[in-house]
């Protein structure tokens, strides 16, 4: 959002909280099922005073419906489409009485997710997810509610990797490849394992309102279990043909969150509010995985020599095992005031937290028979668990200040001029499975400050059938946090001495752009919505993680993997992008109905662009993308049910929109490396044709 990025794997605070039924929730859980939603609200730039967390881009609340205390209503919904997909979903309201109802809702889905298919397995991505909820509504009095949620999730997503280059022969001596060339329309992968992802979540959602007449007292708490299993191959691309890098984490955690607020009823005037909220979460990751040392690029199970007539095995075998015990919380207070009066209306607040954190991380490495190091055939030797976290690193706390300041005038009843200012903190945070002596600033990033300048209009013309928004903005943080994928490392005093490793790390960003949008109606059976943004977002010089081979001082790998300079991994200057995405966006979407008596046909585009860019992280040409989703359908009387044609990406385009720098390796001690000739990429979904079917009651 405004060109700020985030990946839910760098284990810190999103950059973009998401709340699911006012409770701040992982988006990962939030997204793999949206079902019976009520409402969506999208808030951009700093958020976090009047609910929750600090996140310094912004906020996406997602509401579920609730139970109907006067009647009896409900909806089914099916989907299928040509490529496997399906989606059944439906929801029914019940109520016992005045004062106590219930609603249940559930969802099956299916796809084949990025539509690719493994050329060596001869598999195709695929993921299944089913999900039920629960709501029991209590209303005593028109001044008490109370709402009471269970929702369980069971996910199982098999996704391969898609690969684009013209595959390779590592192996030296060898006529092994590592898979046929692919470009990104074949969407093929080469990997000789799936990445199996599994999520098993249950959450217990309490959400109660008191009108107290001039104001309302309101809580709202959550408890959330989660066990998420991932199982995949390291070696994505197959740059070590015959050879598997198994990997299996696994992490259980437990999220509870509890807030109360008090809040001033009245429009004029002085008003305000009063907060507090806690959340606490436990959990220890385990991860299992190959971390075998290569010393030269021959076949992993063939001989190397070590002098005329010695010969060793080619391949150290190591087995690493690290046990990741979590335990973090959050205290924090809130205040705001907001004082209306005529045109003008002031609101501002601050929120105080304290972020306590305790990581550390265990590792035990198991070293396989080796005559370098004396170890015999049969024999394992375990090394650990050791701490691979300094004592300095494992606890940590903030206190920091948060919040924000909005003015806001009515120029007159078509016209409103508004300004905010936001300031956001994130916490950093500690490393996962890091490689063992790795530099402190590798293994434990710093707090992230932000702070966001907005102006803006908001208006109508026309007898309000065109609403438009304008704005404009600036922010500044100090320490961004972001994720760096696939560096290089050396740790010459562990094993393994070298390996790719993803870092977190800070760099001082700044992002400037203007907003614009317009939403129209010029006859009543026409609406048409056009979004578009200009958003430059970049680094301001910073000094990050990179892999530099060649010692140019940009990101690039020109032969074969090493480290420029001292540290354990190369370091480039940037004012690059913060996100792979271009600068400017736009996005329209329109509906045409026809009047047919008590039957209403009609037709719905939504067109998303995205110009070219390119990009200095991955050192690759970005082609323009026009996304085109359209859709054709009648609804009865009453709009009680629904039937549509649709057909999504109809251009059929098929650009990458994400990929690797160079071709994905794997090193060896030799310092040649197994080349897969494939780069790691991301392609739009083709073109999929389907229906739905709706019908409500």
């Amino acid at each position: 959002m405004r060109g700020v990025t985030f990946d839910p794997d760098q284990g810190t605070a999103p950059a973009v909280q998401v709340y699911y039924n006012e409770i701040p929730t992982d988006a990962q859980t939030a997204y793999t099922a949206l079902y019976d939603i009520a409402q969506i609200e999208v808030l951009r730039g700093p958020q976090g005073l009047l609910r929750g967390l600090s996140a310094p881009a912004g906020s996406i609340t997602i509401g579920t419906r609730r139970p109907n205390f006067d009647k009896i209503e409900g909806f089914m919904q099916g989907t299928g489409t040509d490529r496997a997909g399906y989606n059944v979903q439906g929801g029914v309201s019940l109520p016992f009485s005045d004062t106590l109802a219930i609603r249940v809702a559930g969802l099956v889905d299916g796809n084949r997710v990025n539509q690719v298919k493994d050329v060596n397995l001869g598999r195709r991505s695929r993921s299944t997810t089913e999900s039920g909820r629960v709501t029991l509504g209590w209303r005593p009095s028109d001044a008490f509610t109370a709402y009471l949620t269970y929702q369980y999730l069971t996910a199982d997503n098999t996704q391969f990797q898609q690969v684009v280059g013209s595959g390779n022969t590592p192996i030296l001596g060898s006529a092994v490849r590592s898979g046929p060339a692919l470009s990104a329309s074949d969407y093929g992968a080469v990997a000789e394992a799936p990445f199996r992802s599994q999520n098993n979540t249950h959450i217990v959602n309490l959400a109660m309102d008191y009108d107290l007449g001039g104001s309302t007292l309101s809580f709202v708490g959550a408890h959330q279990f989660s066990k998420l299993s991932i199982d995949r191959d390291l070696d994505p691309a197959n740059s070590v043909p015959g050879y598997v890098a198994n990997s299996r984490v696994v992490t259980p955690y437990k999220v509870n969150t509890a807030e109360l607020r008090w809040q001033t009823n009245n429009d004029k005037g002085l008003g305000g509010g009063i907060g507090a909220f806690y959340t606490k979460q436990t959990g220890t990751t385990v991860v299992d995985q190959r971390a075998d040392s290569f010393i030269a690029p021959i076949s992993p199970d063939g001989l190397v020599p070590l002098a005329p007539g010695f010969f060793v095995p080619n391949k150290l075998p190591i087995g690493v095992n690290v046990t990741v015990p979590t335990d973090t919380q959050t205290w924090s207070f809130a205040a705001n005031l907001r004082y209306k009066t005529g045109p003008l209306t002031i609101e501002g607040g601050v929120r105080y937290s304290i972020l306590k954190s305790i990581q550390t991380t265990q590792q035990t490495l198991f070293l396989g028979s080796h005559p370098l190091l004396g170890i015999p055939p049969g024999v394992t030797v375990v090394s650990g668990p050791t701490e691979i976290i300094p004592t300095n690193l494992q606890k940590n706390t903030n206190k920091p200040i948060t919040g924000g300041l909005t003015v806001n005038y009515a120029l007159s009843d078509m016209l409103n001029a508004y300004f905010a200012y936001g300031h956001s903190f994130r916490a950093g945070s500690t490393g996962v499975a890091l490689p063992a002596g790795i530099s402190d600033d590798l293994i434990r990033t710093r707090g992230e400050k932000t702070d966001s300048f907005e102006v803006g209009l908001k208006g109508s013309v026309l007898d309000r059938k065109v609403n438009y928004t304008l704005a404009a903005f600036y922010q500044k943080f100090d320490g961004y946090l972001s994720r760096f994928t696939s560096i290089y490392y050396e740790v010459p005093t562990a094993q393994p001495p070298s390996g790719f490793f993803d870092f977190n790390y800070n760099g001082d960003a700044k992002v400037k752009g203007i907003e614009a949008s317009i939403d129209t109606r010029f006859v009543q059976n026409w609406d048409m919505n056009v979004s578009a943004a200009y958003t430059r977002a970049r680094f301001s010089d910073a000094l990050v993680p990179c892999n530099d081979f060649d010692g140019s001082g940009v990101p690039n790998q020109n032969g074969a993997p090493t480290v420029t300079g001292t540290g354990n991994v190369s370091y480039c200057r940037t004012s690059g992008r913060m996100a792979e995405v271009p600068d400017f966006s736009l996005t329209a979407n329109s509906e045409l109905r026809f009047s047919a008596g008590d039957y209403t046909p009609f037709v719905r585009a939504l067109f998303t662009y995205r110009p070219g860019f390119t990009s200095e992280r991955v050192n690759y040409d970005y082609q323009a993308r026009s996304l085109l989703n359209m859709f054709v359908g009648l609804r009865g009387p009453e709009s009680k049910w629904e039937i549509t044609a649709f057909a999504r990406n109809l251009l059929n385009q098929k650009r990458i929109t994400n990929i690797s720098l160079g071709n994905s390796q794997t090193p060896t001690q030799s310092g040649i490396s197994y080349d897969s000739g494939y780069r790691l990429a991301n392609v739009m979904n083709p073109r999929e044709f389907g229906a739905t079917l709706n019908f409500k009651w």
